[in-house]
């Protein structure tokens, strides 16, 4: 009887341990088919993107915005230019040659790419965003360890009555806005090269 006992309850810690290792397999198969799904949702949006992209016809949305940046990359440009030339002193003694190339090469890349825009040059618009989206995160970076500028000076070229729109920025708060443009254009830069890819994808499905 005791031997029976003892066998009975082997057994039914054997059959415990089979539906625990059963149960497990069948959460992972749930949690891998889940992650399949995911994976496949992924490729549809990115797929469906990538047939928008190819069409010809830009948005009037897109055209919108591709004026507002090229009107507002111009005028930046020149505020920038006018610090320099009147020697404001927003522009510290740090501000070199490799720090001006990246402060007007990046403001250069966004009207560049939107011009191309508004002119119908849709994918070679996108082209240029993959490099010049790196370039800008890194030239923001770079700006961002160097910090050549003193922004208590920045609202100098403005006349008195306009200097309110800019003197709320401090050195402090520049810094967290060009920390959220490293993210925000390495985002894009990693966001563009998947979407290029099955836009290509599109394009040599379409020919």
């Amino acid at each position: 009887m005791l031997k029976t006992s003892n066998m009975q309850k082997s057994l039914l810690r054997t059959c415990n341990i089979i539906s625990r290792k059963i149960d497990m397999s069948r959460t992972n198969i749930h949690q891998g088919g889940n992650r399949l799904n995911k994976t496949e949702a992924i490729k549809s949006w990115f797929f469906r993107l990538a047939k928008e992209d190819v069409e010809d016809d830009i948005p009037y949305d897109e055209r919108v915005a591709s004026v507002a940046i090229v009107g507002f990359g111009v005028l930046i440009g020149l505020y920038f230019v006018a610090h320099q030339t009147w020697s404001t002193g927003f522009f510290t003694a740090t501000f070199d040659t490799l720090e001006m190339l990246l402060l007007y090469g990046s403001l250069i890349y966004w009207i560049v790419t939107s011009a191309l825009m508004l002119f119908g040059c849709k994918n070679l618009s996108r082209d240029f965003d993959i490099p010049g989206l790196f370039f800008v995160t890194v030239g923001i970076a770079w700006l961002f360890m160097v910090f050549p500028f003193d922004f208590a000076y920045f609202a100098d070229v403005l006349p008195d009555f306009l200097r309110f729109l800019v003197q709320w920025i401090s050195n402090d708060i520049a810094r967290v806005l060009m920390v959220l443009g490293i993210i925000l254009h390495l985002a894009l830069a990693v966001f563009s090269t998947i979407l290029r890819v099955f836009v290509r994808k599109a394009l040599a499905r379409k020919n």
